[in-house]
């Protein structure tokens, strides 16, 4: 019998069809498998975590705490498998690249059960890591090195080989798009992965696994383990993991990052964030409203890329009201109900926790414009839920210098740009900020002076994710012409004419 009786008739018909049709992911109690040198095996962990449906507390699945032999046998067979895959060709590498593209819906629908989003929102998730995975198809080009004749018959050769085994680390809020962004990444350019998904929903992780191994991507170039710290720390110690990527909360970013380096291993790590919004007073007031509302409660503001600060300056701040207006006009349901704007929060924790935020503003002098506490949706009654809210107070206070990481907007007032800019520098935490104005001078102003934070030198995709999962040879070679007609060697040393 099914143990998904406790989600609706779309969401148990969605999770029954995963759960039958999929090796290495269950969505109706049973476990998740690890994924191993090329085969889905049942660990042998004696902790497991309960993956349950945000917007009713149905078991879905249980995550393993990957035993470290379980990982090092992953790790040992990334490191086994890079020695021929890094040989394989560009086009042999390129063909499983374009596997990742399919069973778009079906990884979405994954999202939806374990993570909560709506579905449509899954879907930007998964389209979202489908751009990289086109970027990464056109490796052929992107991966181009140089050759430089510097003297006679004297040729200098830079070009691009990988670093052997990578790990990638993903987020809870992002299943899809992270393990998208450095799977087709890192095999692409030749390297071999031990991906770590997040053990809240590893769903879409292990379908996107499964798809590469329906393709027959050869053993050991990708493997997929599970758990929570003792996992993460076994990645960041491990000898013959060359480079880790990361995205998610700022505690663990921040240790990775240390732990990483410090062991030699190149990090990239994009943490949790204070993303402020500057609204001036001549900006587009129906788009700069519509944008706000997308950027702050889409996903239920469990994105690291939120806006979850609007700084209104001047007159901007006469658009509260009707901020509030349009926010009160967002429908907050479960993933796969018709029209539903918001989904609920991952965990009654993660409900909590915003909550008490909320309240802190309150306490320490703020205003609750919009209130989405004690939100109860019919049909949802246990689901993690947080209505669309807006607070307003100052800068000194708890829930502006902390990441909410929920349906929060928070509002500041100031008279000037200067102002605005100043707040936004001093803040330590953001992945990027945006401004609202129809002048090219204020923008250029604007994007001249503010400042955002990042740890590690390098992105995730485009060149910067070539970058960084390889680095540059050089080849230096002479082939003298007169070695081909003359008998007599030279002893000389070879001169740049």
């Amino acid at each position: 019998m099914s143990t998904a009786v406790g989600l609706n008739a779309i969401a148990r018909a969605k999770a029954e069809a995963i759960s039958k049709n999929w090796k290495g992911t269950n969505a109706t109690g049973g476990k998740t498998k690890n994924f191993i040198n090329g085969q889905f095996v049942e660990s042998q962990a004696t902790e497991w975590i309960d993956v349950v449906d945000p917007a009713t507390q149905t078991l879905l699945t249980r995550v393993p705490q990957t035993t470290s032999q379980e990982f090092e046998q992953a790790v040992q067979a990334a490191s086994k498998a890079f020695e021929s895959w890094r040989r394989a060709s560009l086009l042999t590498r390129q063909r499983f690249i374009f596997e990742c593209a399919k069973n778009q819906d079906l990884i979405a629908e994954s999202i939806v059960l374990e993570q909560g989003k709506t579905f449509a929102d899954a879907r930007g998730d998964v389209l979202r890591g489908l751009q990289v995975v086109e970027t990464a198809a056109g490796i052929t080009s992107t991966l181009i090195g140089d050759k430089l004749e510097v003297s006679k018959d004297m040729d200098t050769e830079t070009r691009r080989i990988p670093l052997g085994v990578c790990a990638s680390v993903a987020p809870f809020n992002f299943p899809a798009m992270i393990p998208l962004w450095t799977i087709p990444m890192a095999l692409v350019t030749g390297n071999t992965l031990v991906l770590k998904p997040s053990e809240r929903d590893p769903g879409a992780a292990m379908i996107i696994a499964e798809l590469c191994e329906r393709a027959g991507l050869p053993p050991g170039v990708l493997n997929v383990v599970h758990g929570k710290v003792p996992t993460v720390n076994a990645i960041c110690d491990h000898p013959e993991i060359k480079a880790i990527s990361f995205v998610g909360g700022n505690r663990a970013g921040s240790h990775i990052y240390e732990r990483g380096t410090k062991n030699g291993k190149r990090v990239q790590a994009n943490l949790g964030a204070k993303n402020h919004a500057v609204v001036m007073p001549d900006a587009n007031k129906n788009l700069s409203l519509n944008s706000l509302l997308g950027a702050a409660f889409g996903a239920a503001g469990q994105r690291c890329m939120a806006i979850s600060v609007v700084v209104l300056v001047g007159s901007a701040r006469t658009w509260v009201p009707e901020l509030i207006r349009r926010a009160q006009g967002l429908k907050v349901s479960g993933g796969f109900e018709p029209n539903a704007d918001l989904g609920p929060l991952i965990s009654p924790e993660a409900k909590a926790r915003v909550e008490s935020l909320i309240q802190s503003c309150l306490d320490e002098g703020g205003k609750a414009h919009l209130d989405g506490r004690g939100k109860i949706v019919q049909g949802y009654e246990n689901g993690n839920f947080v209505g669309p809210t807006i607070i307003e107070g100052t800068t000194d206070m708890r829930s502006y210098r902390e990441e909410i990481f929920g349906p929060v907007l928070f509002v500041l007032n100031v008279d000037t740009l200067d102002e605005a800019i100043e707040i936004i520098n001093r803040n330590e935490y953001g992945n990027g900020t945006a401004i609202f104005t129809q002048s090219g001078a204020t923008a250029r102003k604007f994007e001249h002076e503010v400042n955002k934070s990042f740890l590690g030198d390098i992105g995730f995709y485009g060149k910067n994710g070539l970058n960084f999962y390889t680095q540059y040879k050089t080849t230096t070679s002479l082939w003298r012409s007169e070695d081909a007609l003359g008998t007599k060697a030279s002893v000389d040393m070879p001169t740049m004419k």
